[in-house]
């Protein structure tokens, strides 16, 4: 169990030298419940065979209870790991054996092994360092991210040890209190890189809003400011550096970034030190044929989207329509990637790793974007995508702006998705409510149909679940398709 503490680390080395495959379990996400987390854990353990599992001693019990009749070798924490013998001879290990498991962020589907071996492993911290972080030596790292997701693992720990880097590391359950103390660190020990999802950088201009930061906050020494882990909203960095700008911040730092575990972790950077390049586009001639076309005055409706960057050296990258054929810049398709970082494969699972790796080394993401001038666009995920009368509707720009117009919703309030409802296809918004007034809530609805008729001309259903009961990943993004499916059996109407 993947605490942010210096075990997690010992268990993760020692694994490395004795030729074993560690896999890092996530630690239970607030609001969501003993039982649920036990049976995630004893899936995962038991769909990768392990044979020990470590956990801190506040959560020997869950581990107890999520290993029970599994057969394992040793349930506990390092320090009742028996002393070492002597003599012990280290086996020797091969390059292209595996490192570790990493396990998918279930963000449209159930958490599964991703296997990456030691050369995948090297070839993306090389190509992270000596290309898209730029590493120098006088850097330091700062991270609250968790060390179960591949940013917080390969991106901001290991990275770190394999060019001897520096790092402060503040538990995420930290961050999650007082996020504040992510911005503090860095300006106490003059942190250069650091890098959180969208929803960091918000919280941390949500908590200045309410209590002033300290006069002496310093912010000058961030020259990277990293954005991965979810899509990318420019609007939420625009608020974080006009915010913390008198503090040093410069709003240049910005630095996007693609990514997914399949790929080991990185897969592109823009450039630190020049800060967002926004496409605003049509978002009627992008939601009609795909067609990314610049917004002009006249433009009706638009939506911006951000670069992130050029695909890591040593790496190809393809923009592919429903048929295979390669698009050209500025049309929206699905991404394919081929280069030395790629899994192995999904762990024990050769169906489904023939499913998305083929025998030529083209993953498919299964993301959707566009390339501008070399750079990669992320638009959304292909199994999101909804598709009304023709149109082409990305689920995130309905959930945004319902999120952003609606006063009585937060970040991570709504999911929108399509389904069947008798002949027709509807698209359905479930929005988390925290009021039990009845009026409140047929206000809440009125108000978000409103936005959504009047800011994309859809008609949606409107349905109030119950709040925190939308389901989330580990990492804290959205996910989607398992929100449909817990609407589609009743189980959200039963919670409401």
């Amino acid at each position: 169990i993947a605490e942010s503490d210096g075990d997690f680390l010992r268990v993760f080395a020692a694994c490395q030298y004795a030729s074993l495959i560690p896999m890092p379990l996530p630690l239970p996400a607030a609001f969501r419940g003993r039982a649920r987390y036990v049976d995630q854990t004893r899936r995962m353990i038991s769909s990768a065979g392990a044979t020990a599992a470590f956990g801190p001693i506040a959560m020997q019990s869950m581990l107890v209870e999520a290993t029970a009749e599994l057969g394992l070798k040793f349930i506990g924490t390092v320090a009742d790991m028996p002393a070492l013998q002597d003599n012990v001879t280290l086996p020797n290990l091969s390059t292209d054996g595996l490192s570790y498991l990493q396990f998918s962020s279930g963000s449209t589907r159930t958490p599964i092994g991703i296997a990456i071996s030691h050369d995948a492993f090297i070839a993306n911290t090389a190509a992270i360092s000596l290309s898209g972080m730029t590493i120098q030596p006088e850097d330091r790292c700062t991270t609250w991210l968790p060390f179960y997701h591949d940013l917080g693992l390969v991106g901001c720990l290991l990275t770190p040890i394999v060019t001897q880097m520096s790092v402060d590391i503040i538990p995420t359950r930290d961050f999650a209190k007082r996020p504040m103390t992510w911005l503090n660190v860095i300006s106490a020990h003059g942190g250069t890189l650091s890098f959180g999802p969208t929803f960091g950088y918000e919280l941390c201009v949500r908590r200045a809003l309410r209590t002033k930061p300290p006069d002496d906050l310093d912010l000058s020494t961030w020259r990277a400011a990293g954005i991965g882990g979810d899509m990318v909203r420019p609007s939420v960095l625009r608020n974080f550096s006009e915010t913390f700008e008198e503090y040093g911040f410069r709003a240049s730092s910005f630095s996007p970034s693609y990514g997914m575990a399949e790929a080991t972790v990185a897969i592109s950077f823009h450039e630190p030190g020049k800060g967002l390049v926004v496409d605003t586009v049509d978002l009627d001639r992008l939601e009609g044929d795909g067609h990314v076309v610049p917004a002009t005055d006249d433009t009706v409706r638009t939506r911006p989207f951000v670069r992130c960057g050029k695909v890591l050296p040593g790496h190809e990258l393809e923009v592919r329509d429903g048929d295979g054929n390669v698009l050209p810049d500025m049309q929206v398709g699905c991404l394919f990637l081929r280069g030395p970082s790629m899994m192995d494969g999904y762990f024990g699972l050769p169906e489904e790793t023939k499913a998305v790796l083929g025998s030529d080394g083209w993953l498919n993401t299964g993301d959707l974007g566009y390339l501008c001038d070399g750079e990669i666009v992320i638009t959304g995920r292909a199994k999101d995508l909804i598709i009304v009368n023709g149109r082409n509707i990305w689920p995130q720009d309905l959930e945004w702006s319902v999120e952003r117009e609606v006063e009585l919703c937060r970040t991570g309030d709504v999911a929108a998705f399509s389904c069947q409802d008798k002949e027709d296809e509807i698209i359905v918004l479930l929005v988390q409510c925290r009021s039990t007034d009845e009026d409140t809530r047929e206000a809440l609805r009125t108000e978000a149909e409103k936005v959504l008729s009047g800011s994309h001309g859809v008609q949606c259903k409107v349905v109030l679940v119950p709040h925190n009961s939308l389901p989330h990943t580990s990492s804290g993004k959205l996910r989607r398709t398992r929100s449909r499916l817990l609407y589609l059996d009743g189980t959200l109407a039963k919670q409401s």
